[in-house]
Parts: structure tokens; C-alpha cells; sequence
């Protein structure tokens, strides 16, 4: 264990912070860091807790958060979880337990949380994610479908020339919302729609939906699978030898989903993403130092997810050094862009609320970046 993990104490109870010596300390502040800690997202956990413990680490070397040491509450925030997510938040809210909350979850929990936080603590929110949010003091910092999609379709389509697409995800409002965008720029193609899907979590057995979308006649496929869901799909997609005939395109598997397909199972598989691990950038060379150095070569691997807690902790900082008094009645489009630390691009406002996006080929274990826009 490295120093800076053994000096952070993260209760394994919730109950030590109701009820505990932690209860009535106001010593740090308390950042609730909601991430999946298992299911089909809890694939990113390490990387979303490696890396907003960077941030931490840089924050505390400094003054902290409000002049106090920042401490991180790791909270399961799992759509499988059978933790009760919303009583749980309340509870930490109502006794002051926690002073903000940075999550690296799904929509769906974000949209039951909004409904439950109520602007009484400034909430980070950080993954990509289908766009729209306006709820005042939530700040949803990641890219969207408009973003990623069209250009990198664009792209691909260019490229490939596929005749048709075949669209899959997970059934909740991020795939949802991603696929009326992936068939809007379709139509604007002249391109065809062979296969549209939207499946449960946990569905580990993904052959029968491989098979149909190789009978669909599909040459292009969308996956909009989360986590170790996509990982089933790419197994069974290359384990059906699909690869040779059809493409395959997606904006949420990382760097963790590709070690676990596996390089024979990732052949002609394309990512469009704001951020990753091999970016020869300045502001992920800095990233990568302190995450490195906090914890060491084995540390978990690094990722746009991971990535976007880094990047939440430090845009918190960023918000409660400019907004101190006005943040709970505006949203992330309502604001001024917020200088903040990111590997993505280091306090930068070049490109205000707006993030880069690279298109990156799998190449065996690792991505190449081929084109960004």
C-alpha cells in the first residue's frame, strides 16, 4: 500500500459516518465519490478511485477544499448495488456528513439523485452521457452524443462504406438517447438500419444477439454496452469471427474493456472518446505523473472514466474558487467555463465546455489514435 492510500481513511461502513467519530468531525472536506462497485460498470471502479485520489493528492499538497484536507467517501452507486442509493445520499446530506458529491455512474442513478441532492451540495457529474442536463447545481462535465457520434460515424462511413448499421446497448436513457442520434445522422447518410437492441444488464451470454445481427446483413455495428457487458459482446463477437465483415464502433469501451476482450477480439473495433491512457499530451503527461507516481507501475489501468473523476474532484475546486455563492442556482451550461485541471486539456478554455474527441483504433491491447475532431 502506498503512503497516500494508507493515510486515506475511507470508512467501510456508511455507518461510520453517521454515527461514528467521524460524525461530528468538520475537519476535512468530505467528497462523496459515487462510482459502481459492481455489476457490469464496476469494471471501472479501480481507475475511478486511483484517479480521483490523484486529484486529491494534488488538491491537499496545496490548501485543500475551503481551507480544509479533502477526503474521498467512496459510495456504491450501482444500478445492481442493493444499497438505497437516494437514503443513503439523503442521510449523508440531512447530517452533514459529506460537503459535495463527484459521480462516475450511469444516467439513470444521476436522474433519481438530482431529485434527492436539491442543490444543497454542489454534485460533479463526470462519464459521458446522453446531454440535456440543466438541473441547477448538478454539472455534468462530460461529452455527449452530438459530440462523438456524428463525426466519427462521418468517419467511419467514409472509410468503410458500410451498406447498413446495426445499433446495441444496455436498456436506459444513455443508449437510448445516443441511438436517436446514431439514427439521425443514418438518415442523414442515406445509410440503413439492419438491427436495433436494447438488452438488460448482466446479460453475460451475448451469442444469440451476435448471430442476430450477423444474419441483419449489418456491416457497421454501434455497441453502447457498459462495461463488462461490452466485454461479453466483444468475446462473443470475436469468438463468431465477425470482425472480417463487419466494423465495430463504440464510445464507452476503455482501455479496462480491451484488456478484457482480449486483441483477437478487438480486431477493426473503433472508440471515439474525449480521452485515453496513450494520448501524447502535455496535460495527460502531467496526469500521468502524479497518478504514477501516487501509485506506482502496478496501479489500476488508466481511462477516460477514471480519467473523469480526476477531472470532477479538480472541477469542484475550480467551481468553488469562482462560484462560491451563486453555484447552486446554475448548471454546467449556465456558468462560465471553470478553470480546472484536466488530462484532457490542462486549465484549458481553449475550446470552452467543449472537450476534444479522438477517434482510436484497438490495436492488440492498446489504442491508437488515428484522428480527433
Amino acid at each position: 500500500m502506498n503512503r497516500f492510500a494508507a493515510e486515506l481513511f475511507v470508512p467501510t461502513e456508511l455507518a461510520e459516518l453517521r454515527d461514528g467519530p467521524m460524525a461530528a468531525s468538520r475537519s476535512s472536506y468530505r467528497i462523496a465519490l459515487l462510482i459502481p462497485l459492481c455489476g457490469a460498470a464496476g469494471l471501472w471502479a479501480p481507475s475511478c478511485i486511483s484517479s480521483a485520489q490523484a486529484a486529491v493528492e494534488e488538491l491537499n499538497r496545496g490548501h485543500g477544499l475551503n481551507g480544509r484536507k479533502v477526503q474521498l467517501i467512496m459510495i456504491d452507486a450501482a444500478q445492481e448495488s442493493s444499497l438505497p442509493i437516494e437514503e443513503t445520499v439523503n442521510d449523508l446530506i440531512e447530517s452533514r456528513s459529506i460537503d459535495a458529491i463527484v459521480g462516475m455512474h450511469i444516467s439513470a442513478i444521476r436522474q433519481r439523485l438530482s431529485k434527492v441532492v436539491r442543490q444543497r451540495i454542489p454534485y460533479i457529474y463526470t462519464p459521458l452521457y446522453e446531454g440535456g442536463e440543466t438541473t441547477a447545481g448538478l454539472f455534468a462535465i462530460g461529452e455527449t452524443p452530438d459530440e462523438q457520434l456524428g463525426p466519427s460515424m462521418e468517419l467511419m462511413q467514409s472509410q468503410y462504406r458500410p451498406k447498413s448499421w446495426a445499433l446495441i446497448g444496455n436498456d436506459y436513457v444513455w443508449p437510448r438517447m445516443s441511438h436517436l442520434n446514431a439514427k439521425a445522422k443514418l438518415k442523414q447518410l442515406a445509410v440503413n438500419l439492419a438491427y436495433e437492441k436494447y438488452l438488460p444488464f448482466g446479460l453475460s451470454n451475448m451469442a444469440r444477439h451476435v448471430d442476430d445481427i450477423a444474419m441483419s446483413g449489418a456491416e457497421a455495428v454501434l455497441i453502447s454496452l457498459v462495461g463488462q457487458d461490452a466485454v461479453a459482446f466483444n468475446r462473443a463477437f470475436g469468438a463468431a469471427g465477425l470482425h472480417d465483415r463487419i466494423v465495430r464502433l463504440s464510445c464507452a469501451v476503455d482501455e479496462n474493456a480491451l484488456l478484457a476482450s482480449g486483441a483477437r477480439n478487438s480486431k477493426r473495433m473503433f472508440v471515439a472518446s474525449s480521452y485515453f491512457a496513450s494520448l501524447p499530451t502535455e496535460a495527460n503527461a502531467a496526469f500521468k505523473e502524479v497518478y504514477y507516481g501516487l501509485h506506482g507501475d502496478q496501479a489500476p489501468v488508466l481511462n477516460a472514466l477514471g480519467q473523469s473523476t480526476y477531472e470532477g474532484v479538480h472541477f469542484l475546486a475550480g467551481l468553488l474558487q469562482e462560484q462560491p455563492r451563486t453555484w447552486q442556482n446554475k448548471s454546467h451550461g449556465a456558468i462560465p467555463p471553470v478553470i480546472h485541471r484536466s488530462a484532457r486539456q490542462r486549465q484549458g478554455t481553449a475550446r470552452p465546455n467543449r472537450a476534444q474527441i479522438y477517434l482510436a483504433r484497438a490495436d492488440g491491447l492498446k489504442f491508437e489514435v488515428i484522428n480527433s475532431f
